[in-house]
């Protein structure tokens, strides 16, 4: 939760993301997949698998 991350390639003009809330799944034996992230200037919000955070290609932790 709010950690900070950078994308590789712009997503509708936004590099700078948030992530603001962690999606847990109704089955609490399930494991969590997705989170929600926000763009820090237009403030808008999508929900990407957190997994995709982890490809180095793509986003980067931290604001570069």
């Amino acid at each position: 939760m709010l950690s900070k991350w950078t994308a590789a390639q712009p997503i509708a003009k936004q590099k700078h993301f948030l992530v603001t809330k962690v999606i847990t799944p109704e089955d609490p034996k399930e494991k969590i997949e997705f989170v929600e992230i926000e763009a820090i200037y237009s403030k808008k919000v999508r929900q990407i698998a957190w997994r995709e955070l982890m490809n180095s290609e793509e986003w980067s932790q931290g604001w570069k």
